[in-house]
């Protein structure tokens, strides 16, 4: 798939050597009112948060000083369309309906999208399981090459994980490059990541993919080393068995698998050690989890003002983002966002991304947030409770969050409710339910277990103050002795007023 960000980062390299530093060298001398930037650029970097930031960066696009071509100055959407791969997609119908097979199609076509591709045609056939040599069986796939020859596509993306033979076979007889489902996730994530964690998890991911679904061209890849001395340091006493040349890039590729399995052990440690710290104070969590675009990062800069990287895309976020915030009454818990979910969610991504999902894993509560204007949401809430289950979330308790109601049928959303009765309705775009939501999820967080009742002395603020962060309070009372205070607290903090205790 085509990855902007390489052409992005050459246009800064060539703007660092043409000494770009004032602002005003950015304005066309034939046209002062056009800076060539897009409008993201335009405002003032102060006022712009983090993930605004990262959202002009990723759709910036200028145009470099003294190159010119003979094109008129053409609009990036003009731009992107000129790079953008053609595509067909091609699905198999196995089971449900044809509402089913139809939006699981359209979820295709956003993911093609994402990855930076136009689609030219979606086709799909009725089959009681996929073609084991071809997907679609032999008689489609030369309907498929039709299509493609007569449309000028350049790759097909077919829905599902196809096998090495199934690829290598489709490819030889369509006669351009074929992806599947999981190769497609995989793309997007790695256009994304932007993290040394994330890029790491998602080299592993591939290299997983990859390591399975190596092939020769001809024998190109069963060739040993002979005759004389090659590039690889044969020759005399250096010819025999050898390894083959797939066997060379097989170990290769679990040598990488092993090294960033290392990496990422040593990444895991830090995450663990902030997590224990929380875990040490007490400090519950919260987790927002559900299915990719579903808004959740939108929710979470609605319920704690995160900044956070906002955009109406497939896995814009995959780097979690953990947040500080407090209760009405002053109780001190976090709020992280979590990486999307999506329908049949590859393995590879699963387990590479484990030690982020247990971000979601050891939370305290999970914050469900499902798109109510979705043509299938109940789809939605399936998907992603099918996940945590493989993380062994499934036993936390759970609040459901309607989002987008703006935009939803409100028979939908009612429907969602009677099916889901710990459920709230929220727009995190027009910020209708927010309160609800916050209500509800105080409501759901752990309470201190302790109940304790002090006498605390004036001189002793402190312990009042951390009471309010990580207690409970039912009763409080100034007298001429101190702080009548009772309610619930923490271990660590009871084991303090306990020298106050009355």
């Amino acid at each position: 798939m085509t990855n902007h960000a390489e052409d992005f980062t050459l246009a800064a390299a060539l703007r660092a050597t043409e000494g770009w530093d004032d602002p005003d060298d950015l304005v066309d001398p034939d046209n002062p009112d056009d800076t060539w930037e897009s409008g993201y650029a335009a405002d003032d970097p102060e006022d712009l948060t983090t993930g605004e930031m990262d959202l002009a960066a990723r759709h910036e696009l200028r145009r470099v000083a003294g190159l010119r071509t003979e094109l008129e100055d053409i609009t990036e959407v003009e731009y992107r369309q000129l790079r953008l791969e053609r595509v067909v997609l091609v699905g198999v119908w196995t089971e449900g309906s044809i509402q089913d097979v139809e939006n699981a199609m359209a979820e295709l076509a956003l993911l093609a999208e994402t990855a930076g591709s136009e689609v030219l045609d979606a086709i799909y056939q009725r089959r009681q399981t996929p073609d084991p040599a071809t997907y679609i069986g032999r008689g489609k796939v030369e309907g498929l090459r039709e299509i493609v020859q007569a449309s000028g596509a350049d790759t097909v993306i077919c829905d599902g994980e196809l096998a090495p033979s199934q690829l290598r076979n489709l490819e030889d007889r369509v006669k351009v490059k074929v992806v599947d489902r999981t190769a497609l996730i995989l793309d997007i994530f790695a256009q994304h990541a932007k993290s040394k964690e994330g890029q790491a998890q998602v080299e592993l991911a591939q290299l997983s993919y990859m390591k399975q679904r190596l092939r020769g061209w001809g024998g190109n890849l069963s060739r040993q080393a002979g005759g004389r001395v090659g590039a690889d340091g044969g020759g005399i006493g250096g010819r025999g068995p050898g390894e083959t040349k797939i066997e060379t890039d097989r170990r290769r590729i679990n040598d990488k698998i092993a090294k960033l399995r290392r990496e990422l052990k040593l990444m895991k440690g830090t995450r663990d050690t902030k997590r224990q710290g929380r875990r040490r104070h007490e400090i519950p969590s919260v987790a927002i989890a559900g299915y990719t675009n579903a808004g959740k990062s939108s929710l979470l800069n609605r319920l704690t003002g995160a900044g956070v990287l906002v955009e109406d895309s497939l896995f814009a976020t995959l780097d979690p983002t953990t947040r500080r915030t407090q209760t009405s009454d002053g109780r001190i818990y976090t709020m992280s966002d979590t990486v999307g979910f999506v329908r049949h969610l590859p393995h590879q991504l699963v387990e590479a991304f484990r030690s982020t999902l247990e971000e979601v894993a050891d939370a305290d509560l999970i914050v469900h947030v499902v798109d109510g204007s979705h043509p299938d949401p109940e789809g939605q809430l399936a998907a992603v409770r099918e996940v945590l289950a493989d993380i062994d979330a499934s036993k936390i308790p759970e609040l459901v969050v309607i989002n987008k109601i703006d935009a939803a049928d409100p028979l939908v959303v009612d429907r969602i409710r009677r099916r889901e009765p710990h459920s709230v309705a929220v727009s995190a775009h027009t910020g209708e339910g927010i309160a609800e939501a916050i209500a509800a999820i105080e409501n759901d967080l752990p309470r201190p277990r302790v109940e304790f009742t002090a006498l605390v002395p004036y001189a002793r603020g402190d312990l009042i103050d951390r009471i309010h962060k990580d207690g409970e309070i039912s009763e409080i009372e100034h007298t001429a002795d101190g702080t009548h205070i009772s309610g619930r607290a923490t271990e660590a903090l009871a084991g303090e007023l306990a020298a106050y205790a009355v």
